[in-house]
């Protein structure tokens, strides 16, 4: 079991936005018939939830549907799924001559290749979100439509998985000064960096009595990589906090 600390920063809608670009799967929970397998999924800002599946799947417009995402973390670590997400809501179905349309619209914010797919063998079907649920090591929160409507996405999403193997690979200096930071039960754990965004940094501690996360939050939220570098050095307690600004 997963412990851990209270967490500090972005809101509940916030972090479903973010779980959502890095998840790497997802199914689509329909009554009656056995979890459909989702080649493509992104969460839009107008609130409905874009899936590409199979053309063989017979979807009825209207229908109630849970869609669930996992996200992994980047590293390598004993229980490697960081969140899960369910999108509870309602299935549109997309007519043929509008299937092409939606996948531009998608592939503007979301460039995956599979929708280069969409009429040769997947087809697209929308779910238009009224809640959602977030499970992560801090327990199960819940967000609503009008709140995944007005929240934004991380504007480190999608460098985080980069960033977190840079840092793990390369800077073991930082992560054990970050490590500082952990409570003295929990030292002499294996300590590796889980997530990071505008407000701060989690790191997670693999310790004998189990696994927990231990939250970092900055002193002020980060608007750029300069800034989330800075950032983390602060909480490093770096002496060069200012480094890798440009000079």
């Amino acid at each position: 079991m997963v412990k851990s600390s209270t967490m500090i920063g972005p809101s509940t809608a916030e972090r479903v936005r973010s779980a959502c670009r890095h998840a790497e799967t997802a199914t689509l929970a329909l009554p009656a018939v056995e979890p459909v397998e989702v080649v493509v999924h992104h969460l839009r800002q107008c609130g409905d939830v874009v899936l590409a599946v199979r053309d063989d799947v017979v979807i009825a417009d209207g229908t109630s549907a849970v869609v669930e995402l996992t996200d992994h973390a980047p590293l390598p670590l004993r229980e490697p799924v960081r969140a899960l997400v369910w999108l509870r809501g309602q299935v549109r179905t997309v007519p043929v001559e509008a299937q092409r349309a939606l996948a531009v619209e998608v592939a503007k914010e979301f460039a995956h290749p599979m929708l280069l797919d969409i009429g040769h063998g997947l087809t697209l079907v929308r779910v238009r979100v009224a809640s959602a649920v977030l499970a992560n090591a801090t327990g199960a929160e819940l967000a609503d439509e009008v709140e995944l409507r007005a929240a934004s996405i991380d504007p480190f999403a999608d460098w985080e998985d980069s960033w977190l193997q840079h840092l793990a690979d390369d800077h073991a200096d930082i992560v054990a000064q970050l490590s500082r930071h952990l409570p003295a039960r929990l030292r002499g754990g294996v300590v590796k960096p889980l997530a990071i965004d505008q407000y701060g940094i989690t790191l997670r501690v693999e310790h004998v009595t189990g696994d927990h996360d231990l939250r970092l939050p900055f002193s002020a939220p980060a608007c750029d990589i300069e800034s989330l570098s800075m950032q983390v050095r602060i909480l490093a307690g770096c002496p060069f906090r200012n480094g890798l600004r440009n000079r």
